[in-house]
């Protein structure tokens, strides 16, 4: 897929002729992507800025093509202000890449979702197969009329990243991926500033612009699916680590024996209870007879799937809610340590495998958290499941590359 033309020279020279040229610019695009429309003159107040100064930076983003005017605000006494708005034809697309599929979506300037693909996706088949999917996804999208122009593309994948180099290292289920050039490779073939991060560090970013995490600046995002993994955010700003690993919570080691893990050891978190985990030990409930209501689903449709162990929860299958209450209390444990060591101001729990089981799970992860860390660390400490569903990745993957574009070189 990686091609040896031009690309990435013609991507630079768009990142050139679109981008703000100083801070007062960038501050002004993003009042106007997180507020919607603004007058002159509020803009002005937001900034801290003479009115004429205000005009300056708005003529030239003007010019740039990222904002236009839109209309007169009501009159504050004198003469009345005009209304600003982001160009209508800016676009951002978020790309999630997660272990079994792929979700493909653009956005306005605001970040509101004009429209989003979905399908099934095996990360295992490598980055060639998968990203030439995201790339079909993507000319789908533009034959609907929804892509005139690319400002940026985000991009998250189930796996370890190097956010500066734009490639993932050593991910554990994603074979083939090792420091394979996505940020290049898609950058040549869109022509367009590409931002590539973990899969759960857009999720984060995606509750923090538009989710439960909105005025939280320190806050942790838990995705269950396939893998386990965290997001952390410390002072509004995603902590990666010194590699960018920072937050693969499902490799935390949670007992001394049992199940092999994706990574070689034995004992992890996501070995014990994920998404994969979980359809392990519910076949293995349907097998053995424990539960009458799996064992049904498995001779039916031959694998047990996440949605089978909600729905005979949900009909007071006991097997069934003892695999949950298990998994959560696996997960509370891990979580309690975590809240006494960062002291969190909220916990969102995402993916599929909270989306499906909801409160049950949710209850139980609560109640070992509580239970376990400091009154101090949880006197005021919510838990809750995520606001944004499957669309926290694309949200947080345009809001990421958005900051990008908007930012000053």
């Amino acid at each position: 897929m990686v091609r040896d033309g031009a690309g990435i020279a013609e991507a630079d020279a768009m990142r050139v002729t679109t981008r703000p040229q100083n801070a007062h610019q960038t501050r002004l695009l993003e009042l106007l992507r997180d507020g919607g429309p603004r007058s002159r003159a509020e803009l002005g107040d937001l900034v801290h800025m003479s009115r004429s100064k205000v005009a300056v930076e708005l003529d030239r983003l003007a010019e740039l093509g990222l904002i236009q005017n839109a209309g007169l605000a009501a009159s504050r006494g004198g003469r009345r202000s005009g209304i600003v708005s982001l160009s209508p034809s800016l676009r951002f697309v978020g790309i999630d890449i997660g272990a079994t599929s792929i979700a493909v979506a653009v956005t306005d300037g605001e970040l509101r979702v004009l429209g989003k693909l979905q399908e099934p996706c095996d990360v295992r088949q490598g980055p060639d197969a998968v990203l030439g999917l995201a790339l079909t996804l993507v000319a789908k999208l533009r034959d609907q009329g929804l892509l005139p122009q690319i400002h940026g593309v985000g991009l998250g994948v189930p796996g370890p990243v190097s956010f500066r180099e734009g490639v993932p290292v050593v991910p554990p289920i994603m074979p083939g991926w090792d420091r394979y050039p996505v940020r290049e490779a898609l950058g040549r073939e869109l022509g367009c500033p590409v931002q590539v991060d973990n899969d759960v560090n857009i999720m984060a970013v995606g509750e923090q612009h538009a989710g439960s995490a909105r005025s939280v600046d320190d806050f942790l995002f838990i995705k269950i699916g396939t893998g386990i993994g965290c997001g952390i955010v410390v002072d509004g700003s995603v902590y990666r680590g010194a590699s960018g690993s920072a937050g693969d919570i499902g490799h935390i080691r949670v007992a001394a024996s049992g199940p092999t893990c994706a990574c070689g050891n034995v004992g992890c978190l996501e070995a014990f209870f994920s998404g994969a985990a979980l359809k392990r030990h519910a076949t293995s409930a349907a097998r053995s007879g424990q539960s009458p209501y799996l064992a049904a689903r498995l001779a039916e449709a031959g694998k047990v799937r996440v949605e089978d162990v909600a729905q005979a929860m949900m009909a007071g299958d006991a097997a069934a809610m003892r695999l949950v209450r298990a998994g959560g209390e696996r997960v509370g444990q891990v979580l309690a340590s975590l809240v006494s060591f960062f002291n969190p101001g909220l916990i969102v729990l995402g993916g599929s495998v909270p989306s499906l089981l909801g409160h049950p799970l949710l209850a139980e992860i609560r109640s070992v958290v509580y239970r376990q860390s400091l009154p101090l660390a949880t006197g005021n400490l919510p838990i809750v499941l995520s606001e944004l569903s499957d669309s926290a990745g694309v949200i947080g993957a345009t809001r990421g590359i958005s900051d990008h574009v908007f930012s000053a070189p």
